[in-house]
């Protein structure tokens, strides 16, 4: 008895570790079912967001989508053919001949954006165009004329006069954007219509070097010579950005300007044709690690003011060299190139406050924004007293005057010399720097206005030129 109720006992004991390890089985079995449902279901939930066809949304957009063809007039001198009896026999019997006229082409993209005909666009694709050309989807052409453009941000808004209403597109929320998101684009590459690309934002924020007001949004959506000036769109059918530049020699990177940017000038467009910027008069640089260390710093955050402008708002407010700029109007400042941005977008004469970091202490100033005033440049022709002398000329910037390795920011840099002008012949180079005028200091491109606009009788003109290190007196002599 004793041995069966041993038996008993040891079986008893088998069958609870049976039981156990059936149970611990079937629980094991159960946890990897779990984790793979869970896998199955996360895997299913990535498929649900990843587009299974782009028919409907690009045959949705399609009729928003236009295509522009921009002629600009260029003229080469020259006769355009060869003489066998040279040169000087052709002009003693036939004279000079005129200038040659050549249309130059280029092709870009649009979309509507108000029923009536208003279309937004790069500037570079109707930049200098003496006539631009709008094709519909439905191969219907019009005639368009600018309406506005801004150079700084490569935005243009150009209008055609339709027959009927048209389709205007969704303007979204580029803020919005998530890197990962699908995207598509539509576009007119090499004169391909409508081509219709897709893929994802590579990222956001991108400063690629082609203005101030860098932002852009980069896809690897295929964006081609042509796709310039087309939407890109979101899932939801909403315009997030206008395709604009491209890598050279680079596969999959393309870069759009953010449609926050565009709705941001839109207006100012639309009323004035121009964009009026707000101004703080600083020239700014990023803050490294190593002067993050210098200053004193935690972060590598803010911008460094590295010279302030004279009679400034920043010079008034009491900005300084050093100045670490943290915050402006409210908005904390990360990167040194997101302060042009917000001055720029703020309105003409308002206060707002500015904290910066001097010395290591935080200081909290007040500064009253103004006008960005835009650079001119006189051409040879604008004024009658340089017409017959073949001289280009524009503000010296202190970029231009650093590259040149000036000291002096007083001037007017000589941009383009005519060849065989009076210019020319006095050995005006381009490059150089007029400093007098007739014995008159020259400190900007409207002091050379105003004393070229008091020589308009005088058939010769003294000028003062500096060329590198050296200066020269010449003489133009109009013809």
């Amino acid at each position: 008895m004793k041995g069966l109720i041993r038996f008993r006992r040891r079986s008893f004991s088998v069958l609870i570790a049976i039981g156990l390890g059936l149970a611990f089985i079937g629980t094991h079995k159960d946890l990897m079912s779990l984790e793979l449902f869970k896998g199955k279901r996360e895997k299913t939930r990535i498929e649900a967001e990843r587009p299974r066809s782009f028919t409907d949304l690009a045959k949705k957009m399609k009729p928003s989508v236009i295509n522009i063809r921009s002629t600009k007039i260029v003229k080469h001198p020259g006769r355009g053919f060869w003489s066998p009896f040279g040169d000087e026999f052709f002009e003693r019997f036939f004279g000079e001949n005129p200038p040659r006229e050549f249309p130059q082409n280029s092709l870009g993209s649009g979309f509507i954006i108000d029923e009536k005909g208003y279309i937004l666009t790069n500037n570079h694709v109707i930049e200098k165009a003496d006539k631009i050309k709008v094709r519909l989807s439905d191969e219907e052409e019009f005639d368009a004329e600018v309406v506005g453009r801004d150079p700084k941000t490569d935005i243009a808004l150009i209008k055609i006069e339709p027959t009927k209403p048209l389709q205007a597109v969704t303007m979204g929320d580029s803020d919005k954007l998530q890197v990962g998101e699908w995207l598509i684009a539509i576009g007119n590459p090499f004169g391909l219509e409508h081509t219709v690309t897709a893929g994802i934002v590579s990222a956001k924020g991108r400063v690629i070097g082609s203005g101030p007001y860098d932002d852009f949004i980069q896809t690897d959506a295929s964006i081609n010579p042509g796709n310039s000036g087309g939407p890109l769109i979101n899932m939801r059918g909403e315009v997030v950005g206008i395709n604009t530049a491209i890598i050279e020699r680079g596969q999959g990177i393309g870069f759009a300007i953010p449609i926050n940017m565009a709705k941001q000038i839109l207006l100012q467009l639309k009323e004035k044709g121009e964009v009026t910027r707000g101004w703080l008069g600083v020239m700014i640089q990023r803050v490294t690690p190593e002067l993050a260390k210098q200053f004193g710093l935690e972060k590598s955050e803010g911008a460094l003011v590295a010279q302030v402008m004279e009679d400034s708002p920043a010079e008034k407010a009491g900005i300084k060299r050093e100045d670490i700029i943290i915050e402006f109007a409210d908005k904390k400042i990360h990167k040194m190139t997101e302060l042009p941005k917000i001055v720029a977008n703020t309105p003409i004469g308002k206060r707002v406050d500015v904290k910066v970091i001097r010395q290591g202490r935080e200081k909290k100033l007040k500064v009253e924004v103004a006008e960005l005033k835009e650079k001119k440049v006189a051409k040879a022709g604008e004024f009658t007293t340089e017409k017959a002398l073949g001289i280009t000329v524009q503000d010296l910037t202190p970029e231009i005057a650093k590259h040149l390795g000036i000291s002096e920011k007083a001037g007017v840099l000589v941009s383009e010399v005519k060849v065989g002008s009076p210019a020319h012949e006095a050995d005006i180079r381009r490059g150089d720097v007029i400093k007098e005028i007739d014995r008159q200091p020259i400190e900007d491109l409207e002091g050379y206005s105003r004393e070229m606009a008091k020589l308009k009788g005088k058939n010769e003109i003294l000028m003062l030129i500096q060329r590198g290190e050296n200066t020269v007196f010449v003489v133009l002599e109009r013809e």
